[in-house]
């Protein structure tokens, strides 16, 4: 690996890039965020000025290099400003999951023994003050939107525009020591830490340095090409690791706008404003986008919806090709320009991707249908693989090599290697600290020579040397046959289909594969309205007869689709039920960014998944569930289980002894 001691052109934290940028891209925008309708935007100049104001005031209110500081709301300027400023003083920026539940929050605060929060409103103050009884080293929190909070007892609590205001009141005072702790800043300094979702257990403080987020913000940029001009929206969670290096990493780096949207309400409609050239999205939101594509179509008129489907197909057969640069005929290239103004470009535009140069996925893996359907419509939307243990990049496609069923390359300074058992480990710059307070768990991730067990099965393709993953390794195993099981790749092409939300296959030492549905009430609710069928819940649609007919028919496609690949045919799914409830992170069977808790949902659902092994036609199942006032309550209900028709494949053939 080279040689990353020095720091990157020398510059060695993020306050660095910082002083850097104020100076090189002085009036260029660097954020944006719409308030009120109303786009404001900040320059580089103007950042570096509010973030050297707030760094003041943190020292006013004493805080130690060291320290750690809590950051919890929605995208906001101030918020990334606040990361940057902790950091600036020497202290270490925690951003938590907005929407976490007050006991999820008081266990990170703990653990990590935060003195400070940096809070965005009402709600995310209120949380912190539930368990600040528990919270021992808790000192003082800052928020940022005042309203509702006059009448709240202040000792303890700062609205953050006064402690900027109290920062530059004291500038002369606290300057020479905030040049110092800034000057003192180095590479193998901590940057951030970001807790892990926790799919298995309590989260892990991943801790990040300097050296981590930089280089592998000035690797990622350079591979695509990323620049000062670029726009991207940051509206994903700001405690997921792809939001920092996004928004922090590869911002500070190239100097590109970072434009955070009003609300989660108005977002399509920031991005359509925005028109970002660079953006990242996790596979359900392309998957929620194509749902609302579709469901759009089924109620516009029957030409419109001919035209739609004619030119997609086009598409489909030469949109890649068209974009990877490769021959395709001069009749088709004619008849895909017409497309592209008759469909494929208002498309591109309702959906804000007009100028998309540079699109990514990860996360999980997208389905193939999916992925293929953007890029037939000339979006260069491309898969990585990453972790937050890696400062997320691990693998890169590069552009012409772009393909539904790869992660692409090492990305710039990663080393990959495939175990025996097919685990995938790597080493980069970007290879994480360790676990903060937990050095068992350390110790069992990365070796003492760097290299990080992914815990994902893969293999590296012959003659394209472009990585592909099967699964996560302890999801993949062996059906009751030798054959092998691998629910992801199933569960991807159930979800291609917009009236499937969420699936969770079963299968692993079983002599055939079972599923959990969950219907999208959005698309199917819609499908209902124009059937004229009358429902009054989410249950009750879910288990409607047409409803149940119409999931059989995607599951017995899905079959047809998965019979085709030699070697998983096996896992097609035999017999299925629709949940009588949305998987939900509140209830503990999604993580926060929305990652399936299989071995959870399996023990929550035991009954439902002996019922579906047992040759059960329904069964009566009761279901704790949480409100969102955080009330518990149970939900009862029969669910019918179905069996699918799946296509007769050739038996595995048995070796001799």
């Amino acid at each position: 690996m080279t040689d990353t001691s020095r720091g990157a052109e020398g510059l060695r934290s993020i306050p660095a890039l910082l002083k850097r940028n104020a100076t090189q891209f002085a009036g260029k925008p660097a954020y944006r965020e719409k308030d009120l309708g109303i786009w404001q935007s900040w320059t580089w100049a103007e950042t570096a000025q509010e973030i050297e104001a707030l760094a003041l005031g943190l020292l006013n209110l004493g805080v130690n290099e060291g320290d750690f500081v809590a950051i919890i709301g929605r995208n906001r300027p101030y918020l990334y400003w606040s990361m940057v400023a902790a950091q600036s003083v020497g202290a270490v920026p925690v951003p938590l999951y907005q929407d976490a539940v007050a006991e999820e929050m008081e266990y990170v605060l703990g653990h990590c023994g935060a003195r400070f929060v940096i809070a965005a409103d009402q709600e995310q103050v209120d949380k912190v003050i539930e368990v600040q009884d528990g919270l021992h080293q808790f000192e003082h929190m800052l928020y940022i939107d005042p309203r509702g909070l006059r009448k709240y007892d202040h000792s303890q609590l700062h609205r953050f525009r006064h402690v900027q205001e109290q920062g530059r009141a004291a500038r002369e005072e606290f300057l020479p020591e905030l040049d110092r702790r800034r000057g003192a800043l180095d590479y193998d300094d901590t940057c951030v830490m970001l807790y892990t979702s926790g799919t298995t257990g309590k989260p892990k403080g991943v801790v990040l340095s300097n050296r981590n987020i930089i280089e592998t913000a000035k690797n990622s940029s350079e591979f695509d090409h990323l620049r000062e001009g670029d726009e991207v929206l940051a509206y994903l969670p700001m405690a997921w690791v792809g939001d920092f290096i996004f928004s922090i990493g590869q911002a500070y780096w190239t100097g590109f706008c970072v434009n955070c949207p009003e609300s989660a309400d108005t977002m399509m409609t920031d991005l359509r404003e925005i028109a970002p050239s660079y953006y990242f999205a996790p596979p359900r939101v392309f998957e929620t986008q194509l749902t609302q594509i579709m469901i759009r179509m089924e109620d516009a008129s029957k030409l419109k919806r001919q035209i739609f489907h004619h030119f997609m197909g086009h598409a489909q057969k030469v949109g890649p090709t068209i974009l990877d640069g490769g021959k395709v005929g001069l009749v088709d290239r004619l008849k895909y320009r017409l497309g592209e103004a008759l469909v494929y470009g208002p498309l591109k535009d309702t959906l804000g991707f007009s100028r998309v140069r540079v699109g990514y996925t990860a996360g999980e893996a997208i389905g193939p249908e999916i992925f293929d359907f953007y890029r037939s419509l000339g979006i260069n939307l491309k898969q990585l693989y990453g972790q937050t243990e890696a400062s997320v990049f691990i693998t890169q496609q590069p552009d012409g090599e772009v393909r539904s069923d790869t992660v692409g390359v090492p990305s710039p300074g990663v080393e990959i290697k495939i175990a025996d058992n097919g685990e995938v480990f790597y080493r980069s710059p970007g290879t994480f600290v360790e676990y903060y307070k937990n050095a068992e768990s350390t110790a069992d991730t990365k070796d003492p020579e760097g290299w990080v067990a992914t815990g994902d099965a893969g293999f590296f393709e012959e003659g394209t040397g472009h990585l592909r993953i099967i699964d996560r390794a302890k999801d993949v195993g062996q059906m009751a046959d030798g054959g092998l099981f691998a629910p992801k790749y199933v569960e991807n092409k159930l979800k291609f289909y917009p009236n499937i939300l969420e699936a969770v296959v079963f299968g692993a030492g079983r002599d055939r594969c079972c599923a959990f549905i969950n219907i999208d009430l959005t698309a199917v609710g819609n499908w209902a309205e124009r059937n004229n069928i009358a429902y009054a819940s989410y249950q009750e649609l879910a288990g409607h007869p047409r409803v149940l007919e119409m999931i059989q028919n995607h599951v017995e496609e899905t079959n047809e689709s998965v019979a085709q690949d030699e070697i998983l045919s096996g896992c097609q799914v035999h017999r299925f039920l629709v949940l009588h409830k949305e998987l939900d992170a509140d209830d503990g069977e999604l993580t926060r960014t929305r990652k399936v808790r299989r071995k959870i949902i399996g023990e929550k659902f035991d009954d439902l998944v002996t019922a579906l092994y047992d040759g059960s036609d329904s069964i009566y199942t009761e279901t704790e569930v949480t409100y969102e006032d955080g009330r518990k309550g149970k939900i009862k209900a029969t669910l019918e289980i179905r069996d699918a028709r799946v296509v007769p494949v050739a038996p595995r053939a048995v070796a001799a002894e």
